[in-house]
């Protein structure tokens, strides 16, 4: 992972105005509050036993943690947050604020950071839907205060 990039994507999405829509984008998605942006995909899938082909579950928390170094030279020690009780909430059909809920499903927990300056969440997480499925890195902007 290109560490710089990543920062730079994160920085633009800092910067970005939130659409009044849930919407697409080139990075990933958007929607009221927020930005959720793809910043690595694995090409490789599970193998039938179970075992991830060259890029692992370890290696994209190793980039997330790596990442998440640099970005607390700016704001400080992140904030390690779980989204397992936020998920058991939303299944059970309470009304939990995006981005969070989407999240949720998919992203078991996050390194957080609240920018001074814009008031703005940023936050990284490892995202793996199912086995047969990628492991992504995200990178999340909101103004939506975390569960």
């Amino acid at each position: 992972m290109d560490i710089a990039k990543a920062l730079t994507r994160i920085d633009v999405l800092r910067a970005r105005q939130f659409p009044v829509a849930h919407t697409r984008t080139d990075q990933g998605e958007s929607g009221p509050g927020y930005h959720i942006a793809e910043l690595e995909t694995s090409d490789e899938f599970w193998e039938d036993d179970g075992t991830a082909h060259e890029e692992t579950e370890e290696q994209y928390e190793a980039d997330r943690d790596g990442l998440g170094e640099r970005l607390a030279e700016r704001w400080g020690p992140s904030q390690h947050i779980s989204l397992y009780s936020t998920s058991h909430r939303a299944m059970n059909g309470e009304d939990v604020e995006e981005p969070w809920a989407r999240l949720s499903g998919h992203v078991p927990d996050l390194h957080l950071w609240q920018d001074p300056e814009s008031g703005r969440w940023i936050a990284l997480g490892v995202s793996h839907w199912d086995e047969e499925l990628a492991f992504q890195l995200l990178a999340v902007v909101t103004e939506t205060d975390p569960p």
